[in-house]
C-alpha cells in the first residue's frame, strides 16, 4: 500500500465510507470531565510540499491529503505543537457540530453536516481531554486561511506520507507499559496524540483494518 496513489476523489471517499461503515467504533466509558473533538479532513495535496524536507515532487496535486496546523505560540496551552483542527465541546454539540465549527474557527473551511463520514475512537489525553476523531470529507479545490490567534500555518500532509513502511515508529516510556506512537513524515516525525489518531485513520478508514490505539502513550510535552 506505501506505493499507492490516493487521489481525492469520488472512489477514495466511497473506500473510506465503506471502511467506516463496518467499524466497531470505542467510546470512551469512563467519566469524563473536558470532551473535545477534532477534524481528520481529507482534501487535495496542493500546497503541500516542502514540510519537514517532504521533496516538491514526491507528491501531484490531486492526491489526497490530512489538514495539518502549528499551533500559534501565544496559545495557552501546547503552544507550537502540530494538531488536528479541533477544540472542546461546547454545550449542546456533538462532535461533529464541534469538528465543523472548529475547521471553520481555525482554517476557514466551512462545511456542512454532509461532509463528516464518521468517528474513530475516542482518545483520552494526559492532559485530561476525551478526543472523539471525527472524519470529514473536505474535497479537492478547498481553500484554506489560518486565524492567526489559533494557527500558526496550515500544511496538508499527503495520506501516502502516512501509508510509508516506517510507520508507526515506537519509542519506550519510562515507567509506561506501553510506548509512544510517533508517525514519520518527510524526515521527521509527528507525536502522540495527533499521531496516535492519524495512524488509526490509516488503519480503519484506508485500510479497513480493526487496529485500536487508545493505548499507546503520549512523550511527557503532550501532558501539560
Amino acid at each position: 500500500m506505501e506505493n499507492e496513489r490516493l487521489i481525492c476523489d469520488e472512489r477514495l471517499l466511497q473506500r473510506i465510507r465503506k471502511n467506516m461503515q463496518s467499524f466497531d467504533r470505542r467510546a470512551h466509558e469512563g467519566r469524563t470531565l473536558r470532551r473535545a473533538a477534532v477534524a481528520i479532513t481529507i482534501v487535495n495535496a496542493a500546497q503541500s510540499s516542502g514540510v519537514y524536507g517532504i521533496p516538491p515532487d514526491r507528491y501531484g496535486s490531486r492526491e489526497a491529503a490530512i489538514i495539518l496546523t502549528r499551533r500559534s505560540l501565544r496559545l495557552k496551552n501546547h503552544a507550537g505543537q502540530w494538531a488536528l483542527p479541533g477544540g472542546r465541546l461546547d454545550a449542546g454539540e456533538s462532535p461533529e457540530d464541534t469538528a465543523l465549527r472548529e475547521l471553520a474557527e481555525e482554517v476557514g473551511l466551512e462545511l456542512d453536516h454532509k461532509r463528516p463520514i464518521g468517528r474513530l475512537d475516542d482518545f483520552t489525553t494526559r492532559s485530561g481531554f476525551t478526543i472523539t476523531p471525527v472524519i470529514v470529507w473536505g474535497g479537492p479545490g478547498s481553500k484554506l486561511k489560518p486565524n492567526p490567534a489559533e494557527v500558526a500555518s496550515i500544511h496538508r500532509i499527503p495520506v501516502a506520507e502516512f501509508m510509508r513502511k516506517d510507520a508507526p515508529l515506537l519509542e519506550e516510556m519510562p515507567g509506561s507499559n506501553h510506548p509512544v506512537l510517533h508517525m514519520p513524515v518527510g524526515n521527521n516525525f509527528i507525536a502522540a496524540p495527533t499521531a496516535a489518531l492519524l495512524y488509526q485513520f490509516r488503519e480503519v478508514a484506508i485500510l479497513g483494518k480493526d487496529t485500536r490505539v487508545a493505548h499507546y502513550e503520549q512523550p511527557f510535552f503532550a501532558w501539560r
